[in-house]
Protein backbone atom coordinates (compact mmCIF):
# COMPACT_ATOMS: atom_id res chain seq x y z
CA UNK A 1 0.00 0.00 0.00
CA UNK A 2 2.53 2.40 0.62
CA UNK A 3 4.74 1.89 -2.20
CA UNK A 4 1.41 2.37 -4.33
CA UNK A 5 0.76 5.82 -2.46
CA UNK A 6 4.84 6.52 -3.14
CA UNK A 7 3.95 6.16 -6.96
CA UNK A 8 1.04 7.47 -7.06
CA UNK A 9 2.62 10.79 -5.68
CA UNK A 10 5.93 10.52 -7.96
CA UNK A 11 3.40 10.22 -10.48
CA UNK A 12 1.50 13.53 -9.95
CA UNK A 13 4.74 15.57 -8.91
CA UNK A 14 6.18 14.42 -12.39
CA UNK A 15 2.39 15.58 -14.03
CA UNK A 16 2.93 19.11 -12.33
CA UNK A 17 6.67 19.45 -12.68
CA UNK A 18 6.48 18.49 -16.39
CA UNK A 19 6.77 21.74 -18.50
CA UNK A 20 7.77 22.42 -22.08
CA UNK A 21 9.74 25.85 -20.75
CA UNK A 22 13.29 24.65 -21.02
CA UNK A 23 15.63 26.14 -17.52
CA UNK A 24 18.90 27.49 -18.69
CA UNK A 25 21.53 28.11 -16.69
CA UNK A 26 25.07 29.19 -17.44
CA UNK A 27 25.95 25.24 -17.46
CA UNK A 28 23.68 24.49 -20.32
CA UNK A 29 22.86 27.36 -22.11
CA UNK A 30 25.67 28.17 -24.63
CA UNK A 31 24.91 24.33 -26.04
CA UNK A 32 21.15 24.85 -26.55
CA UNK A 33 21.18 28.85 -27.57
CA UNK A 34 22.85 29.50 -31.00
CA UNK A 35 23.09 25.93 -32.11
CA UNK A 36 20.89 25.64 -34.81
CA UNK A 37 17.52 26.66 -33.68
CA UNK A 38 16.11 30.23 -32.90
CA UNK A 39 14.70 30.62 -29.53
CA UNK A 40 12.80 33.04 -26.88
CA UNK A 41 14.61 33.46 -23.85
CA UNK A 42 12.55 35.23 -20.52
CA UNK A 43 15.31 36.53 -18.05
CA UNK A 44 13.03 36.19 -14.83
CA UNK A 45 13.24 37.15 -11.36
CA UNK A 46 11.45 34.43 -8.74
CA UNK A 47 10.37 37.80 -6.44
CA UNK A 48 9.18 39.83 -9.10
CA UNK A 49 5.86 40.30 -9.48
CA UNK A 50 5.33 40.94 -13.12
CA UNK A 51 6.79 37.98 -13.81
CA UNK A 52 4.47 35.76 -11.57
CA UNK A 53 1.68 37.57 -13.84
CA UNK A 54 3.79 36.18 -17.03
CA UNK A 55 4.87 32.93 -15.22
CA UNK A 56 1.62 30.69 -16.54
CA UNK A 57 0.97 32.39 -20.11
CA UNK A 58 4.72 31.54 -20.69
CA UNK A 59 4.03 27.85 -19.81
CA UNK A 60 1.23 28.01 -22.09
CA UNK A 61 3.56 29.52 -24.99
CA UNK A 62 6.09 26.21 -24.07
CA UNK A 63 3.10 24.02 -24.34
CA UNK A 64 1.59 25.92 -27.98
CA UNK A 65 5.03 25.05 -29.26
CA UNK A 66 5.82 21.82 -27.69
CA UNK A 67 4.79 20.14 -30.93
CA UNK A 68 8.13 21.60 -32.82
CA UNK A 69 10.99 21.41 -30.24
CA UNK A 70 13.03 20.30 -32.71
CA UNK A 71 12.62 23.55 -34.73
CA UNK A 72 12.24 26.39 -31.87
CA UNK A 73 13.30 26.78 -28.36
CA UNK A 74 11.14 28.37 -25.62
CA UNK A 75 13.27 28.75 -22.93
CA UNK A 76 13.93 30.79 -19.42
CA UNK A 77 16.65 32.32 -16.96
CA UNK A 78 16.63 32.91 -13.56
CA UNK A 79 18.60 36.06 -13.71
CA UNK A 80 18.83 36.59 -10.11
CA UNK A 81 19.86 33.09 -9.10
CA UNK A 82 21.77 30.62 -10.58
CA UNK A 83 21.32 32.39 -14.14
CA UNK A 84 22.45 35.83 -13.19
CA UNK A 85 25.80 35.62 -14.87
CA UNK A 86 23.61 35.00 -18.01
CA UNK A 87 21.24 38.47 -17.16
CA UNK A 88 24.89 40.30 -16.75
CA UNK A 89 25.97 39.04 -20.31
CA UNK A 90 23.11 39.93 -21.94
CA UNK A 91 22.57 43.27 -20.19
CA UNK A 92 19.42 42.91 -18.25
CA UNK A 93 18.37 45.52 -15.67
CA UNK A 94 14.81 44.68 -15.44
CA UNK A 95 12.78 41.61 -14.89
CA UNK A 96 11.10 40.01 -16.78
CA UNK A 97 13.32 40.78 -19.93
CA UNK A 98 12.61 38.94 -23.15
CA UNK A 99 14.83 37.90 -26.21
CA UNK A 100 14.73 36.57 -29.31
CA UNK A 101 17.90 34.33 -30.36
CA UNK A 102 18.27 33.37 -34.04
CA UNK A 103 19.58 30.32 -34.99
CA UNK A 104 23.35 31.60 -34.60
CA UNK A 105 22.76 32.94 -31.18
CA UNK A 106 22.75 36.60 -32.62
CA UNK A 107 19.90 38.89 -30.16
CA UNK A 108 17.26 41.13 -30.94
CA UNK A 109 14.76 42.33 -27.60
CA UNK A 110 11.78 41.66 -27.65
CA UNK A 111 9.03 44.50 -27.19
CA UNK A 112 5.34 42.91 -27.74
CA UNK A 113 2.94 42.58 -25.50
CA UNK A 114 2.86 39.80 -22.84
CA UNK A 115 -0.42 37.72 -23.79
CA UNK A 116 -0.25 34.45 -25.11
CA UNK A 117 -1.59 35.62 -28.81
CA UNK A 118 1.27 38.29 -28.82
CA UNK A 119 4.13 36.10 -27.56
CA UNK A 120 2.96 33.58 -30.25
CA UNK A 121 2.76 35.45 -32.94
CA UNK A 122 6.12 36.79 -32.61
CA UNK A 123 7.59 33.50 -32.52
CA UNK A 124 5.81 31.97 -35.72
CA UNK A 125 6.71 35.83 -37.44
CA UNK A 126 10.54 34.88 -36.40
CA UNK A 127 10.55 31.36 -36.52
CA UNK A 128 7.84 30.12 -39.50
CA UNK A 129 7.09 27.44 -36.73
CA UNK A 130 2.73 27.82 -36.31
CA UNK A 131 1.95 27.28 -32.54
CA UNK A 132 -0.96 24.88 -31.68
CA UNK A 133 -3.30 27.80 -30.26
CA UNK A 134 -6.58 27.42 -32.33
CA UNK A 135 -7.10 30.91 -33.63
CA UNK A 136 -9.75 33.22 -32.58
CA UNK A 137 -13.24 33.40 -34.71
CA UNK A 138 -12.96 36.18 -37.13
CA UNK A 139 -14.41 39.36 -35.30
CA UNK A 140 -17.50 40.63 -35.78
CA UNK A 141 -16.29 44.09 -35.42
CA UNK A 142 -15.05 45.56 -38.59
CA UNK A 143 -11.94 46.32 -38.26
CA UNK A 144 -10.45 49.47 -40.17
CA UNK A 145 -6.96 50.66 -41.27
CA UNK A 146 -5.45 53.52 -43.20
CA UNK A 147 -6.80 52.23 -46.64
CA UNK A 148 -10.56 51.42 -45.72
CA UNK A 149 -10.99 54.01 -42.85
CA UNK A 150 -12.12 56.80 -45.08
CA UNK A 151 -14.34 54.23 -46.99
CA UNK A 152 -16.61 53.12 -43.82
CA UNK A 153 -16.57 56.26 -41.60
CA UNK A 154 -17.08 58.77 -44.06
CA UNK A 155 -19.63 56.85 -45.92
CA UNK A 156 -22.68 59.28 -45.82
CA UNK A 157 -24.74 56.03 -46.68
CA UNK A 158 -23.43 54.70 -42.83
CA UNK A 159 -23.56 55.37 -39.48
CA UNK A 160 -20.42 54.41 -37.88
CA UNK A 161 -19.24 53.81 -34.37
CA UNK A 162 -15.30 53.57 -33.74
CA UNK A 163 -13.37 52.89 -31.22
CA UNK A 164 -9.61 54.02 -31.59
CA UNK A 165 -7.73 51.76 -29.31
CA UNK A 166 -3.85 50.34 -29.05
CA UNK A 167 -3.11 46.50 -28.91
CA UNK A 168 -0.95 47.41 -25.15
CA UNK A 169 -3.80 49.22 -23.68
CA UNK A 170 -6.02 47.68 -20.54
CA UNK A 171 -8.91 49.65 -20.72
CA UNK A 172 -9.11 48.68 -24.56
CA UNK A 173 -8.35 44.81 -23.36
CA UNK A 174 -10.97 45.02 -20.86
CA UNK A 175 -13.71 46.93 -23.69
CA UNK A 176 -12.91 44.32 -25.87
CA UNK A 177 -15.41 41.51 -25.32
CA UNK A 178 -18.14 44.33 -24.69
CA UNK A 179 -18.16 46.13 -28.10
CA UNK A 180 -17.58 42.62 -29.77
CA UNK A 181 -20.66 42.05 -28.56
CA UNK A 182 -22.19 45.20 -29.44
CA UNK A 183 -21.49 44.44 -32.78
CA UNK A 184 -23.00 41.02 -32.95
CA UNK A 185 -26.35 43.15 -31.89
CA UNK A 186 -26.50 45.21 -35.03
CA UNK A 187 -24.83 42.56 -37.49
CA UNK A 188 -28.15 42.58 -39.46
CA UNK A 189 -28.31 46.45 -39.57
CA UNK A 190 -26.26 46.84 -42.73
CA UNK A 191 -26.44 51.20 -42.22
CA UNK A 192 -24.88 51.07 -38.45
CA UNK A 193 -21.63 49.83 -38.59
CA UNK A 194 -19.61 49.00 -35.33
CA UNK A 195 -16.10 48.76 -36.27
CA UNK A 196 -12.30 49.37 -34.55
CA UNK A 197 -9.19 51.30 -35.46
CA UNK A 198 -5.71 50.60 -34.39
CA UNK A 199 -4.56 54.14 -33.74
CA UNK A 200 -1.07 53.24 -32.64
CA UNK A 201 -0.20 51.59 -35.54
CA UNK A 202 2.62 53.49 -37.12
CA UNK A 203 0.40 53.39 -40.69
CA UNK A 204 -2.65 54.71 -38.66
CA UNK A 205 -1.09 57.55 -36.41
CA UNK A 206 -2.07 60.21 -39.15
CA UNK A 207 -5.92 59.64 -39.14
CA UNK A 208 -5.85 59.37 -35.77
CA UNK A 209 -4.24 62.78 -35.30
CA UNK A 210 -6.68 63.67 -37.90
CA UNK A 211 -9.55 62.80 -34.60
CA UNK A 212 -7.87 64.34 -32.68
CA UNK A 213 -7.12 61.01 -30.50
CA UNK A 214 -4.76 61.46 -27.74
CA UNK A 215 -5.26 58.61 -25.23
CA UNK A 216 -7.37 54.89 -25.52
CA UNK A 217 -9.51 53.77 -25.85
CA UNK A 218 -10.89 56.62 -27.80
CA UNK A 219 -15.14 56.43 -29.30
CA UNK A 220 -16.28 58.40 -32.08
CA UNK A 221 -19.65 58.45 -34.03
CA UNK A 222 -19.81 59.10 -37.69
CA UNK A 223 -23.39 60.06 -39.03
CA UNK A 224 -24.26 59.38 -41.89
CA UNK A 225 -24.88 62.61 -44.54
CA UNK A 226 -21.42 63.82 -43.55
CA UNK A 227 -22.58 65.81 -40.17
CA UNK A 228 -20.32 66.45 -37.63
CA UNK A 229 -18.20 63.70 -35.97
CA UNK A 230 -19.30 62.72 -32.00
CA UNK A 231 -17.47 61.76 -29.55
CA UNK A 232 -18.84 59.32 -27.32
CA UNK A 233 -18.88 59.80 -24.06
CA UNK A 234 -21.50 57.17 -22.79
CA UNK A 235 -20.91 54.46 -19.96
CA UNK A 236 -18.74 51.34 -22.03
CA UNK A 237 -21.54 49.14 -21.34
CA UNK A 238 -23.45 46.79 -23.93
CA UNK A 239 -26.79 47.94 -23.01
CA UNK A 240 -25.39 52.04 -22.88
CA UNK A 241 -24.09 51.15 -26.30
CA UNK A 242 -26.99 49.83 -27.71
CA UNK A 243 -29.37 52.46 -26.30
CA UNK A 244 -26.61 54.82 -28.14
CA UNK A 245 -27.01 53.21 -31.33
CA UNK A 246 -30.65 52.59 -31.50
CA UNK A 247 -31.03 56.77 -30.93
CA UNK A 248 -28.75 57.73 -33.54
CA UNK A 249 -29.03 55.15 -35.96
CA UNK A 250 -32.64 54.59 -35.69
CA UNK A 251 -32.77 51.07 -35.26
CA UNK A 252 -34.08 48.62 -32.85
CA UNK A 253 -32.07 46.52 -31.32
CA UNK A 254 -32.11 44.69 -27.95
CA UNK A 255 -29.10 43.71 -25.72
CA UNK A 256 -27.99 40.31 -26.38
CA UNK A 257 -28.96 40.44 -30.09
CA UNK A 258 -32.24 40.65 -31.54
CA UNK A 259 -35.08 43.93 -31.72
CA UNK A 260 -36.56 45.24 -28.85
CA UNK A 261 -39.85 45.33 -28.23
CA UNK A 262 -40.76 48.76 -30.53
CA UNK A 263 -39.42 47.44 -33.81
CA UNK A 264 -41.96 47.55 -35.94
CA UNK A 265 -44.63 48.97 -34.28
CA UNK A 266 -45.53 52.06 -36.24
CA UNK A 267 -47.46 54.92 -33.66
CA UNK A 268 -50.64 55.90 -36.62
CA UNK A 269 -51.49 51.52 -37.19
CA UNK A 270 -51.25 51.66 -33.73
CA UNK A 271 -54.25 53.45 -32.98
CA UNK A 272 -55.73 52.40 -35.65
CA UNK A 273 -55.27 48.17 -34.39
CA UNK A 274 -56.78 49.78 -30.61
CA UNK A 275 -60.05 51.04 -32.53
CA UNK A 276 -60.61 48.15 -34.81
CA UNK A 277 -60.97 45.80 -31.86
CA UNK A 278 -63.05 48.17 -29.87
CA UNK A 279 -65.26 48.72 -33.14
CA UNK A 280 -67.94 45.36 -34.45
CA UNK A 281 -69.48 45.16 -38.11
CA UNK A 282 -69.35 47.83 -40.75
CA UNK A 283 -66.95 50.10 -38.55
CA UNK A 284 -64.20 47.29 -38.35
CA UNK A 285 -64.13 46.98 -41.84
CA UNK A 286 -64.34 50.70 -41.98
CA UNK A 287 -61.08 50.94 -39.76
CA UNK A 288 -59.55 48.42 -41.74
CA UNK A 289 -59.50 49.98 -45.09
CA UNK A 290 -58.40 53.28 -43.43
CA UNK A 291 -55.40 50.75 -42.02
CA UNK A 292 -54.54 49.53 -45.40
CA UNK A 293 -54.51 52.85 -47.04
CA UNK A 294 -51.90 54.45 -44.44
CA UNK A 295 -49.84 51.48 -44.90
CA UNK A 296 -49.11 51.14 -48.38
CA UNK A 297 -45.97 53.50 -48.59
CA UNK A 298 -44.89 51.93 -45.38
CA UNK A 299 -43.75 48.53 -46.82
CA UNK A 300 -44.18 44.92 -45.73
CA UNK A 301 -44.34 45.33 -42.13
CA UNK A 302 -46.96 47.89 -42.02
CA UNK A 303 -49.08 45.33 -43.73
CA UNK A 304 -48.65 42.80 -40.93
CA UNK A 305 -51.69 44.86 -39.33
CA UNK A 306 -53.33 44.67 -41.92
CA UNK A 307 -53.18 40.65 -41.82
CA UNK A 308 -54.03 40.59 -38.51
CA UNK A 309 -57.35 42.88 -38.94
CA UNK A 310 -58.50 39.99 -41.37
CA UNK A 311 -57.81 37.07 -39.52
CA UNK A 312 -59.50 38.77 -36.74
CA UNK A 313 -62.25 39.21 -38.94
CA UNK A 314 -62.18 36.37 -40.72
CA UNK A 315 -61.19 33.60 -37.87
CA UNK A 316 -62.30 34.63 -34.38
CA UNK A 317 -60.96 36.56 -31.44
CA UNK A 318 -58.73 34.02 -30.27
CA UNK A 319 -56.52 34.10 -33.33
CA UNK A 320 -54.19 36.89 -31.70
CA UNK A 321 -53.95 34.86 -28.45
CA UNK A 322 -52.92 32.01 -30.32
CA UNK A 323 -51.05 33.44 -32.74
CA UNK A 324 -48.89 35.15 -29.55
CA UNK A 325 -48.53 32.23 -28.10
CA UNK A 326 -47.20 30.50 -31.53
CA UNK A 327 -44.66 33.52 -32.04
CA UNK A 328 -43.38 33.56 -27.98
CA UNK A 329 -42.34 30.10 -28.02
CA UNK A 330 -40.37 30.53 -31.59
CA UNK A 331 -38.74 33.34 -30.09
CA UNK A 332 -37.92 31.39 -26.93
CA UNK A 333 -36.36 28.01 -28.88
CA UNK A 334 -34.36 30.69 -31.14
CA UNK A 335 -33.72 27.42 -33.34
CA UNK A 336 -34.47 30.22 -36.50
CA UNK A 337 -31.51 32.46 -38.37
CA UNK A 338 -31.18 35.27 -36.77
CA UNK A 339 -32.67 37.59 -39.84
CA UNK A 340 -35.99 35.13 -39.29
CA UNK A 341 -36.20 35.46 -35.45
CA UNK A 342 -36.04 39.25 -36.23
CA UNK A 343 -39.07 39.13 -38.75
CA UNK A 344 -40.70 36.67 -36.09
CA UNK A 345 -40.18 39.52 -33.16
CA UNK A 346 -41.45 42.47 -35.30
CA UNK A 347 -44.63 40.37 -36.38
CA UNK A 348 -44.82 39.43 -32.24
CA UNK A 349 -44.84 43.38 -31.62
CA UNK A 350 -47.09 44.04 -34.25
CA UNK A 351 -49.74 41.51 -32.22
CA UNK A 352 -49.13 43.08 -28.88
CA UNK A 353 -50.46 46.09 -29.87
CA UNK A 354 -54.03 44.40 -30.30
CA UNK A 355 -53.05 42.56 -27.23
CA UNK A 356 -52.17 45.43 -25.14
CA UNK A 357 -55.45 47.47 -26.00
CA UNK A 358 -57.38 43.94 -25.04
CA UNK A 359 -55.88 44.15 -21.49
CA UNK A 360 -56.59 48.46 -21.32
CA UNK A 361 -59.77 47.76 -22.01
CA UNK A 362 -60.15 45.33 -18.96
CA UNK A 363 -58.73 47.23 -16.61
CA UNK A 364 -60.76 50.62 -17.67
CA UNK A 365 -63.98 47.93 -17.11
CA UNK A 366 -62.56 46.73 -13.70
CA UNK A 367 -61.99 50.30 -12.57
CA UNK A 368 -65.76 51.02 -13.58
CA UNK A 369 -67.35 48.64 -11.64
CA UNK A 370 -65.18 49.30 -8.62
CA UNK A 371 -65.87 53.35 -8.73
CA UNK A 372 -69.73 52.43 -9.39
CA UNK A 373 -69.73 50.27 -6.34
CA UNK A 374 -67.61 52.87 -4.24
CA UNK A 375 -70.09 55.53 -5.17
CA UNK A 376 -73.41 53.54 -3.56
CA UNK A 377 -71.62 53.12 -0.68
Amino acid sequence: MKLSLSLLFAGLLASVSASNVIELTPDNFDSVIGKGKPGLVEFFAPWCGHCKNLAPIYEQLGDAFAHAKSKVIVAKVDADGAGKPLGQKYGVTGYPTLKWFDEQGNIEPYEGGRDLDALASFITAKSGVKSSIKPPPPPETLILDVHSFDDVALDETKDVLVTFTAPWCGHCKNLKPIYEQVAIDFKLEGNCVVANFDADAQPNKEIAGRYGVSSYPTIKFFPRGGNEVEAYEGPRTEQAFVAFLNERCGTHRAVGGGLNDEAGRIAELDALAQKFLGAAGDARDYIRKEALTLSEPLGETAKYYIRVMEKVVNDQESYIEKESKRLASILTKRTMSPAKLDEIKTKANILSAFVVQKLEEAQEKVESVIGRATAEL
